[in-house]
């Protein structure tokens, strides 16, 4: 099974790339991220017409994530118990669905940018970790065998050499220790970064900014990633970025991370 995942910033001003991409990715399942859109607005025949089930959880302008299948979709499930709001009122966003697909459950998940350091949107993002590590806590104590998969945007740079210069990113979100460690414990909780293996870095980004040309110095970041449980990850067979996906006109900020998994 091939499953995907990838932050397409965007699915209706992207929905012809996304389009062509699964034409030729072969692609079982994809996860994305960022829709920026309401239910009623997520072009849903790019995928029909292609033979995938997609299930979707959009709000607004922002956020918003998706699943698409062509090895069956079950179960769909928006957010995650536990998950906590942002603002005044609280509000959850919508940054999180989950699905059974050929017999795997798979999470699309955003996680919280952070902002700044100093901002109650990082509080918020280490609170969103915190209440995610307990979800894989809690579904791998109950079944250690379950076929469990967390891929999406994490905006975390796990490692030094997941960006271009960490000299660039001193005071900066996405490589704090606190944010660092956050991710550290879903893989504590018994997760594993099934793509790192075969796409070693320096230098594998999954993001480049679209200020400063970013893309063509080079400069980007590895910020999205496939976490599987032991009894998933073990059956990881190769992985790879499609960095082809960021260049051209009308491009997402976000590569696609591609793993096969033989079940």
């Amino acid at each position: 099974m091939r499953i995907a995942t990838w932050n397409v910033n965007s699915i209706r001003a992207r929905k012809d790339r996304i389009g062509a991409w699964l034409d030729r990715s072969d692609a079982d399942v994809l996860l994305i991220q960022e829709l920026k859109c309401k239910d009623a607005q997520v072009p849903t025949e790019i995928f029909s017409e292609r033979g995938y089930e997609v299930a979707f959880h959009g709000l607004n302008q922002w956020n918003g994530v998706a699943i698409a299948s062509r090895v069956g979709l079950e179960n769909p499930q928006t957010g995650f118990p536990g998950a906590p709001g942002f603002g005044d009122a609280a509000e959850v966003e919508a940054r999180a669905i989950s699905a059974v697909c050929g017999g795997v459950e798979v999470y699309s998940l955003y996680v919280p940018n952070g902002r700044e350091l100093d901002h109650p949107h990082y509080a918020y993002k280490l609170a969103w970790f915190e209440a995610l590590r307990a979800v894989v806590v809690d579904a791998l104590a109950a079944d250690p065998d379950r076929t469990l998969l967390l891929g999406g945007d994490f905006n975390v740079a796990p490692q030094d050499d997941d960006v271009w210069d960490m000299a660039a990113f001193e005071g900066a979100t996405h490589v704090s220790p606190a944010e660092r460690a956050a991710f550290a414990s879903l893989i504590d909780a018994g997760l594993t970064d099934v793509a790192r293996p075969f796409t070693p870095g320096p230098g594998v980004y999954t993001f480049w900014d679209y200020q400063k040309l970013r893309f063509p110095k080079r400069e980007g970041m590895r910020i999205d990633f496939q976490l599987a449980s032991p009894a998933l990850a073990q059956t990881a067979t190769g992985a790879f970025v499609d960095r082809e996906e960021r260049k051209g006109k009308g491009a997402s900020d976000h590569a696609p991370v591609v793993v096969d998994y033989d079940l």
